[in-house]
């Protein structure tokens, strides 16, 4: 066959896979030992078939498609008159292997970061049923405190800021004397500094007798809104509130008196 017969024909694809028979191997690699024309095909054909592996298997260094390429480029010499047989099954039996781990690799690789992918998810998923239940509680308590806002049981009173040390203060009570319950709204109240705490006194007049209502702390019941719940203290003729160290004092300090009140009968 001429070399357009021999390109042709098919066989030197069936030879660059190693699918030809012995014999004609035998004919394709003397032609491609003797004709430039045939050689240049069976090059271009081994490129074509390696970039066909490049883009249907996952990525590989590049280093490995060289030594690839290599040991298929070893079948021959072109300088020498005696063609080297090439064992074609063994080469293309470790281009498999090859490929085969690096599609395992990739595929251990999309595991993991799905793993991860889901552990953040689950992680989201966590932290949105907490703020749920979070804004759940929230509502919970603002409906009750709407409650006692519109409540007959509950009468209002103001009580207003000191002139003398805070003139703009002021504070609102909800108080159901029935029940011995007060709901006490320090919104107008300035923020403590650091290492003060704001405390309520129930207060007698006359005598002046100040009893600890409790303090205006974290651990008492109250909601984002600043209202916060005292319960079970002396009848008041009027209500105050100072700022004292952190824990309360015992007797209110008069020069920190930011708010007083007195509660009609």
């Amino acid at each position: 066959m001429n070399t357009e017969e021999i390109i042709a024909s098919g066989k030197l694809e069936m030879y660059v896979c190693g699918a030809l028979p012995h014999e004609e191997a035998i004919e394709v690699e003397a032609a491609i030992a003797n004709n430039e024309a045939v050689r240049r095909e069976v090059e271009q054909i081994e490129k074509s078939l390696i970039h066909l592996a490049e883009n249907v298997a996952p990525p590989m260094h590049a280093m490995t498609w060289t030594q690839i390429l290599n040991a298929i480029r070893n079948y021959k010499n072109i300088g020498d008159t005696k063609v080297k047989t090439l064992n074609w099954a063994a080469i293309t039996g470790w281009a498999a292997a090859i490929l085969f781990m690096g599609g395992i690799l990739w595929m251990l690789q999309q595991n993991n970061d799905l793993n991860n992918s889901l552990q953040i998810t689950s992680t989201e998923n966590t932290v949105l049923k907490e703020d749920k239940n979070v804004i759940e509680n929230q509502l919970v308590a603002n409906t009750k405190i709407l409650d006692v806002l519109r409540s007959k049981e509950y009468q209002t009173y103001t009580l207003p800021g000191n002139q003398a040390v805070a003139p703009e203060a002021f504070a609102k009570v909800y108080l159901d004397k029935k029940n011995n319950i007060a709901y006490i709204d320090v919104k107008g109240l300035p923020t403590p500094p650091p290492g003060k705490v704001y405390q309520v006194w129930s207060l007698k007049m006359e005598p002046l007798t100040p009893t600890s209502v409790g303090l205006i702390a974290a651990e008492n019941e109250a909601g984002e809104n600043g209202i916060y719940k005292f319960e079970n203290f002396p009848d008041p003729e009027a209500f105050g509130i100072t700022l004292e160290p952190a824990g309360g004092s015992k007797t209110p300090t008069l020069s920190q008196l930011y708010t007083l009140g007195t509660i009609t009968i």
